[in-house]
């Protein structure tokens, strides 16, 4: 009979191996001394949590993230959240805003400290400080100001909802006087610009 708790140890290890270079050899160095700690976290966070489908995997990050920095967690918690937010697809400005949110609710001290964290943990992987602009924030700019194809889309569908769906890329629908969008923008960004518009219309 299959022990569902080493199944979900076993999905863990994968997903998180496949978020994080290393990252099983990066297990097994946290969890040495307490082996069965690591099955229990691993199998629950990475095995369980992970592939709950009701949330996506960017914001589930950006969840925790906003829970380790409530929580005063500026040690391995944060480092290994930082680095599986990345590879989820949250962009470093969005990992900062994160702890900006959290301040006004588990109190400044402990986003300071993990500030004060994320400094040395940016520079060790050689991550801009401060980071450039997120995603959502340069295409919010670019559509205060439009220009072509853009500007006539904008001026047809008043109405837009802005999403970022991972470090580099947004999605812009915009909305008209129904509820389905009649265009939807997907905006590729490069650092503080917009790099490239693509237009997408139902048929």
């Amino acid at each position: 009979m299959t022990d569902p708790m080493a199944e979900l140890h076993h999905r863990g290890r994968e997903n998180f191996a496949g978020l994080v270079e290393d990252g099983a050899k990066r297990l097994d160095a946290l969890f040495a001394t307490v082996p069965a700690l690591g099955e229990l976290a691993v199998g629950t966070v990475y095995g369980h949590l992970h592939e709950r489908p009701a949330l996506d995997a960017r914001t589930r990050e950006a969840a925790t993230l906003a829970a380790i920095v409530a929580a005063g967690m500026v040690g391995p918690p944060l480092s290994v959240h930082l680095r599986t937010g990345l590879a989820a697809g949250l962009s470093p400005a969005e990992v900062c805003e994160v702890v900006v949110q959290t301040a006004a609710f588990a109190g400044f001290p402990r986003a300071v400290s993990a500030a004060d964290q994320l400094n040395r943990l940016f520079e060790g992987h050689g991550l801009p400080i401060p980071p450039p602009p997120s995603p959502r924030e340069v295409v919010l700019a670019h559509l205060a100001a439009p220009e072509g194809e853009v500007a006539a889309v904008l001026a047809e569908f008043p109405r837009t909802d802005v999403q970022a769906t991972g470090p580099d890329r947004v999605l812009v629908s915009c909305f008209g006087d129904g509820p389905a969008p009649g265009a939807v923008l997907h905006c590729s960004v490069d650092g503080g610009d917009v790099a490239s518009v693509t237009v997408f219309r139902p048929r």
